[in-house]
């Protein structure tokens, strides 16, 4: 019978102190021997379980952990330092509000624990209970002013709340204390695009991937302050990057046969799959048209709703749904055609009109809407979807009311889906006419608007998917931006080149939209006088 490789001589705290020593030196089998030993002897050792759980941790098994943890509890006494460990466990399994439930045990445990106030926090976010996050950070730094990793938490709930500045102030800390955070840096960066500081921006997201030059989200966010600095060319090359995104999982971003831009397209297949949103689809359509003028034969990915919008794109293009993949000798996705293109500001596409609207259509709005007065087609609610900014997509329909009110003016509601509730509360004498029923209710999305918007002599939209079909059917557009616009919409500018006939209006104050449409409201009185 082989000998007991623990003697009874050896008592249970000598085996807890070789079990920690081991523990410390990264031996994590020997020591969970000797911590299981331990157990072995006393059921309800709980402090032999806690390093059971720790040591599950730092093996990444949470699970392992949460048991342990909750072992090592029921064993007891129990500590400050077990309830905030197994919120550490909860939060690696995506089990949030249990770990907000530990962490605030183990602060009632230990008033002064700060981690626990901060890993709360981190917690609360996730959870979008952003109030509740910026409190514990705050409270984490009321006890360790010093704890970086509290003020990179507070720089996030900040940001959520739109408090930018005090946001940048906060990441600033935590650079200064952790000067190596991958995190502070890229967080950092994405306040100062917020705060429209784009230069400072791309600095920061230039530290953060010094850090790790495979750090795809910093290169994809890098790419968009190139774009919306008007550096179109590194933008564009830089935002390939995205395929490497965890957002980005088209299985048709490893295709072999990608085209470059190099090779002739003369005669060959070329398929090009959708990305990103419907706006995107219609504004970067017009790259298919370019590649049919150069004699590829184009299959273009696009959702089902829009094929029958995007068959008054000009050239020879054949349509596939968004999910499908044809035979074909080269392939690109649809955001990569810019790049494979060369786009810069002084060459890029900016053509007057590469959709058009079905004739039969337009004459059938033309009439419903009929001659009288400027007729101005108005959207004023994008998607609800979240987007990596907090971009104003939407303004409130009553700031058109001065508009409106202008002689022969006339508001024709554009609007699908969202917002419709809006034309039930107007201001008192303001009127928005409205298109029936019949007015795009089958599965073409956009057919009967497109034809709707050649009926009008102008497009009023914020940053939504019908400014780029108002733009691309060459209809005059007056787009109302947020102080900080998306990339596409450049810096400072009043005018598009991707649209001849877009104009621009800007707010000069975050969140204000009366400048914009007071400048919207002067643009329509000089069209009239």
């Amino acid at each position: 019978m082989p000998a007991d490789p623990f003697p009874p001589e050896v008592d249970t705290a000598s085996l807890m102190e070789a079990a920690a020593a081991m523990h410390r030196q990264g031996q994590f089998g020997p020591a969970s021997g000797l911590y299981s030993e331990v157990l072995r002897r006393e059921p309800d050792h709980a402090e032999a379980y806690h390093q059971l759980g720790l040591i599950a941790m730092q093996v990444r098994q949470p699970e392992k952990a949460v048991e342990m943890f909750a072992l090592a509890l029921r064993a007891g006494p129990p500590t400050a330092a077990m309830h905030a460990n197994r919120g550490e466990a909860l939060m690696a399994l995506g089990r949030r509000f249990e770990a907000v439930g530990e962490y605030t045990r183990a602060i009632e445990m230990q008033p002064d624990l700060a981690e626990a106030y901060g890993r709360k926090g981190d917690a609360e976010l996730a959870l979008g209970r952003v109030a509740d996050a910026r409190l514990s950070f705050e409270q984490a730094l009321a006890r360790k002013p010093g704890l970086a990793s509290a003020h990179l938490g507070l720089g996030g709930a900040l940001s959520a709340e739109g408090r930018f500045d005090a946001a940048l102030a906060a990441f600033q800390a935590a650079a200064a204390l952790n000067p190596s955070s991958l995190a502070v840096h890229f967080n950092r960066g994405n306040v100062l695009r917020a705060l429209g500081r784009v230069d400072e921006a791309i600095a920061s997201y230039d530290a953060a991937i010094a850090l790790n030059p495979e750090f795809a989200i910093g290169h994809h966010n890098r790419a968009f302050c190139l774009l919306q600095a008007g550096r179109l060319a590194e933008g564009f090359a830089e935002y390939e990057w995205r395929a490497k995104c965890p957002t980005f999982e088209d299985p048709r971003y490893g295709l072999p046969n990608r085209w470059t831009g190099a090779e002739d397209l003369a005669g060959k297949r070329l398929f090009i799959f959708p990305e990103l949103f419907l706006g995107d689809v219609i504004q970067f359509s017009r790259y298919a048209t370019m590649a049919a003028a150069r004699g590829a034969k184009v299959t273009l990915g696009a959702p089902k709703a829009l094929h029958g919008l995007l068959r008054g794109l000009t050239g020879e293009i054949d349509l596939v749904d968004e999910g499908a993949t044809p035979d074909f000798d080269l392939q690109a996705p649809l955001m990569s055609l810019p790049h494979a293109f060369g786009t810069t500001l002084e060459n890029l596409p900016g053509v007057a009109r590469y959709i058009s609207a079905d004739p039969a259509r337009v004459a059938k709005w033309r009439e419903r809407i009929g001659p009288e007065g400027l007729k101005i087609g108005v959207v004023w609610q994008g998607s609800t979807q979240p987007y990596a900014l907090p971009l104003a997509r939407s303004f409130p329909l009553s700031m058109l009311a001065r508009v409106g009110a202008i002689p022969l003016v006339r508001l024709i509601s554009l609007q699908k889906v969202n917002g419709l509730d809006q034309l039930e509360s107007l201001p008192a004498g303001m009127t928005v006419e409205t298109l029936g029923d019949d007015f795009d209710p089958g599965p073409d999305m956009f057919m009967d608007t497109a034809a709707a918007m050649e009926a009008c002599d102008f497009v009023i939209t914020p940053d939504t998917s019908t400014a780029h079909l108002a733009g691309a059917l060459g209809v005059r557009t007056l787009v109302a931006l947020p102080y900080v616009a998306d990339w596409r919409w450049l810096m400072g500018r009043t005018d598009s080149p991707w649209y001849p006939y877009m104009w621009l209006y800007r707010q000069t104050e975050r969140g204000v939209w009366d400048g914009v449409f007071a400048e919207i409201e002067n643009r329509l009185w000089a069209e009239l006088a």
